[in-house]
């Protein structure tokens, strides 16, 4: 008798690749996903440009759970929180007082937003997306409304200020640094990525911290520390995201900047992993889109009875914004190094090299990024 079973927590990209992934490998073994909300599937990278591509909350959503749960072979259960893990029995605890025995436990919990320290009435009102239901909300909040406010002017603050500013919107961007992308472009780019998004009417206010946010009938008063204001219809809040790590460190499991796992996707209960926004990797958190795939295929294996360290090659980043093409490969922050600039008015091409003029990253922009192709095989691998 098979007394083999894999239960994942989440049904995000992550949860759903290594469903696949497993089931590429072995028809049979039992799997079961835990999903906090209704469990379909949809690409959360869509949310940030669904208004230019003409997509409604409800066209996102590719498969509901019962679709998945049939072409996947695979017990789905929608609305089912975890409470607690316990390594010692292999079990999980579900909120309905359930114990779900395993042989091996993914968690692919993903991230929550950051929250900002704000005060003022209408501080709990700010809106975030990271998931498929609150892009529903927001789309309905968005209704009639003209003037919106985002926090934030990283990758995902910038991606919905381009989607927001095609479809008519006034948008205002807030930030404490000097340039949008800040963590991902030398100065030069983002320059030119804040001229190209200004020129299509996007406001930035940079260097700049909201600190109160007030109802005032029913628009929001957004006040900066140096008492200066802006007036909204509706504020959302893009700062970045924050892995999940309760669940695992409740029950034990070590916990630095995400749930820690080696090359193989373990954690130091070798029948538990953990991928995608929630876990760290030999010490890198990655929020996109590709590690996951390479995650979830050596997981699989390592599951299944091959034991596969996951590689991840260099993996450039596109960002979504139509005003200003983007694709970045930024470099490991432990390099020494510096950036080679050629910068005109159609495009930015920056290279990151060490000290002996390796490559280790790139960021690309406007023109520059037809070049992609040609500079990426000269990346080292992300993992080797």
């Amino acid at each position: 008798m098979n007394h083999q079973s894999v239960v994942i927590i989440g049904s995000g990209l992550a949860g759903y690749a290594v469903a696949r992934e497993l089931r590429k490998l072995n028809t049979e073994i039992p799997i079961t996903m835990l999903s906090a909300d209704h469990g379909g599937f949809y690409s959360k990278p869509m949310l940030s440009n669904a208004l230019a591509t003409g997509k409604t909350p409800a066209s996102i959503l590719a498969s509901d759970a019962a679709l998945m749960s049939s072409q996947l072979k695979i017990t789905i259960r929608p609305f089912t929180r975890v409470n607690n893990i316990d390594p010692s029995s292999s079990s999980v605890l579900l909120e309905n007082g359930e114990n779900l025995s395993y042989s091996h436990l993914v968690l692919a919990v993903g991230a929550n937003p950051i929250r900002l320290p704000l005060s003022g009435d209408a501080a709990e009102e700010v809106l975030s997306v990271n998931n498929l239901d609150d892009y529903r909300r927001f789309r309905e909040a968005l209704e009639d409304k003209k003037e919106i406010a985002i926090l934030g002017a990283g990758l995902i603050g910038c991606e919905f200020a381009n989607d927001l500013a095609i479809a008519g919107h006034q948008v205002h961007v807030i930030d404490i640094s000097a340039q949008p992308l800040g963590r991902l472009l030398p100065e030069e780019g983002g320059k030119y990525l804040l001229d190209k998004l200004t020129a299509i009417g996007i406001r930035f206010h940079l260097k700049s911290k909201v600190q109160r946010i007030e109802r005032i009938e029913s628009r929001y008063r957004l006040i900066f520390e140096e008492d200066r204001m802006i007036d909204a219809d509706l504020v959302l809040s893009a700062v970045g995201l924050r892995p999940r790590t309760q669940l695992a460190e409740v029950a034990g499991i070590y916990v630095n900047h995400g749930v820690v796992t080696n090359r193989y996707l373990q954690t130091e209960n070798t029948n538990i992993f953990a991928l995608g926004d929630c876990a760290e990797v030999d010490g890198k958190v990655l929020p996109f889109v590709m590690p996951i795939t390479h995650a979830a295929r050596a997981l699989a294996a390592t599951v299944m009875g091959t034991p596969t360290p996951v590689h991840y090659p260099p993996m450039p980043v596109f960002v979504k914004t139509p005003a200003c093409p983007i694709v970045v490969s930024p470099p490991d922050p432990d390099v020494i190094g510096e950036w080679q600039i050629d910068a005109n008015q159609d495009g930015v091409k920056a290279l990151f090299q060490d000290m002996a003029g390796n490559l280790h990253g790139f960021a690309l922009l406007g023109a520059a990024t037809k070049e992609k192709n040609a500079i990426t095989p000269q990346l080292p691998p992300i993992l080797a």
